[in-house]
């Protein structure tokens, strides 16, 4: 029975028809696609929480690298010394002596170099602070409770400081995460602006040249801007740029093959592969040696990790050990540009092929004609 207003009222005389509508709206406004979508940003920002938390709370170093130079008997025995520490900390070596320890230093192989003076009061500890502040603190806190307890001093000394303008060496983290920022961005904006899935494999060969010019300007922008610009990376522009726009593209190029293979979907597996897993992990605040076993497992496999640690390696280390770096970032720039074009190849493939145009009988041409 409907009163005057149009209501329809069941036999309990509740009111179903708003009700209904109310429900009818709500599967308007969120569809079940967007529920999903919805729960997978839920996960996302967990993941994000987990990670980040779960990587910085409780930083401990683990089996860092040092040299010991000194007499053959004592180095020896300061070494056992030092690789019987509890939980592993720090991982000692000897060396052949101080000259080649330093090198070993200021090449990025080692941490420290612990030199051992038994004539003298106090034996020395050389330290790079390039290779990241927290770490060399480890060393110098961990190595300077072993001198103390057995009633010797440390001298200690900074054979390879950060740059003025680099505050606790962490310019090159935030250099590499406005470059993995602004390759997968542009990617997605892309994808966003033009369709997730490029219609045929030209198309994506031209979204992959526009972000390949986009990558060669943003390499270039990112090393001015620490470079001659801030002053806080100076000394290397031309190698700097070179590597941001590998890594930009190589961002970018991830992004757009996540994006064929699952749509709107690869966005957010670009965010958790880039944000929630590669910049905690990447070494910045602190380096993975002082990370839990999984964060540092993952760190220079992935593009945050490698970039920060060739950025740092060719700023301070003469550009040693960056090979490795470098080709860590071209495997996802070559796997991520092989997999878009591949997936537009198959899409085109599978598209359904469009009927041919009917011929014209001459109605239309008829109907004109009467029209007029």
């Amino acid at each position: 029975m409907s009163d005057p207003e149009g209501d329809t009222r069941t036999s309990g005389g509740t009111r179903s028809a708003p009700r209904r509508a109310v429900a009818g709206e709500v599967r308007d406004a969120v569809s079940f696609r967007t529920f999903l979508l919805i729960v997978g940003v839920l996960l996302l920002q967990m993941g994000f929480i987990l990670s980040y938390v779960g990587a910085f709370h409780d930083p401990s170093p683990h089996r860092l690298s040092v040299r010991v130079a000194g007499p053959e008997a004592a180095a020896d025995r300061m070494v056992d010394r030092i690789n019987a520490l509890p939980d592993e900390p720090l991982r000692a070596r000897t060396a052949p002596d101080p000259r080649a320890a330093r090198e070993a230093l200021t090449s990025g192989e080692t941490a420290g170099v612990y030199v051992l003076r038994p004539s003298e009061p106090a034996d020395r500890l050389l330290l790079a602070t390039a290779g990241g502040s927290a770490k060399a603190e480890a060393v110098r806190s961990v190595l300077g409770g072993m001198a103390a307890r057995q009633g010797r001093q440390l001298e200690v000394s900074d054979v390879v400081p950060v740059q003025s303008g680099d505050s606790r060496g962490l310019t090159g983290f935030y250099l590499v995460v406005g470059w993995t920022v602004g390759g997968y961005l542009v990617a997605a904006l892309l994808g966003v602006s033009r369709g997730a899935l490029p219609a045929n494999p030209s198309r994506a060969a031209i979204r992959l040249v526009s972000v390949a010019v986009y990558a060669v300007l943003s390499g270039l922008g990112g090393a001015l801007v620490v470079g001659p610009l801030l002053g806080a990376l100076t000394g290397h522009p031309v190698r700097l740029w070179l590597l941001g726009a590998l890594l930009v593209f190589a961002a970018a190029a991830v992004t757009m093959a996540l994006q064929v293979l699952f749509g709107v979907v690869g966005i957010g597996l670009t965010v958790l592969l880039f944000v929630v897993l590669g910049n905690p992990s990447a070494g910045g605040a602190y380096a993975p040696e002082l990370l839990p076993a999984f964060w540092r497992e993952i760190s220079t496999a992935l593009p945050n990790g490698a970039g920060t640690d060739a950025v740092r390696n060719i700023v301070y280390f003469g550009s040693h050990h960056v090979t490795g770096d470098v080709l860590v970032i071209a495997a996802y720039a070559l796997g991520g540009t092989v997999v878009a074009l591949l997936g537009a190849v198959l899409r085109a493939r599978r598209a359904p092929v469009p009927a041919p145009a009917r011929e014209d009988d001459g109605t239309a041409h008829g109907k004109h004609h009467r029209q007029e």
